[in-house]
């Protein structure tokens, strides 16, 4: 059997990556075809997230406890939490066949690259720096200091688009999402129906 590949869907916050990893995984063409894979945090659950469905919520303790016994294909911390990606269930797949989804930033994704080296790397960047500030501020998750620390991450981490595979703008969201699913059909050696 053909062993499946990782796909790597990244970029900053705000530029969108969320919004197409969940299409990705809601479109009927790639059902039993890409496999999500649901990342670890230490950060508090949102609103309406379920852990083992949104993230697998864990303490502090227990996920560096974990990322101590090599539970993890990637950790990263990001400001005050810790996010990864536990490595047995991507294994599992990848061996059954299947294509594992992965959306994480952008450190993350550089650590599985090297890891990983047949992974497809897609990176996700906003039309401009103000549609992204826009967006970032529109979210309220963050207010004041904690917005702008993270704008200005943004900005750093749009300079790794050119170390990925892909790069898609997230201008118009459906002509953007039909792009990606063209580059995974055609990387991923699947057939149009």
């Amino acid at each position: 059997m053909q062993k499946g590949r990782i796909v790597i869907l990244s970029g900053p916050s705000g530029s969108g990556k969320t919004t197409l990893y969940k299409k990705i995984l809601a479109d009927n063409f790639f059902k039993g075809k890409v496999i999500r894979s649901i990342s670890a945090t230490t950060r508090p659950r949102r609103r309406g997230e379920v852990h083992g469905r949104d993230y697998l919520f864990l303490s502090e303790k227990d996920f560096l406890s974990k990322k101590a016994n090599g539970f993890f294909l990637e950790t990263q911390k990001v400001y005050q939490d810790y996010y990864g990606t536990p490595w047995t269930p991507v294994q599992k797949h990848l061996v059954s066949g299947k294509h594992v989804l992965l959306c994480i930033e952008v450190k993350g994704a550089g650590v599985v690259a090297r890891k990983e080296k047949k992974a497809l790397r897609v990176f996700v960047k906003p039309p401009s720096l103000k549609v992204l500030k826009e967006r970032l501020s529109q979210r309220n998750t963050e207010k004041g200091a904690d917005l702008s620390r993270r704008f200005k991450r943004a900005k750093m981490e749009l300079g790794e688009a050119k170390a990925y595979d892909y790069c898609v703008v997230n201008d118009d969201l459906i002509e953007c999402y039909q792009e990606l699913k063209q580059i995974l059909i055609k990387e991923l050696g699947l057939k149009k129906r």
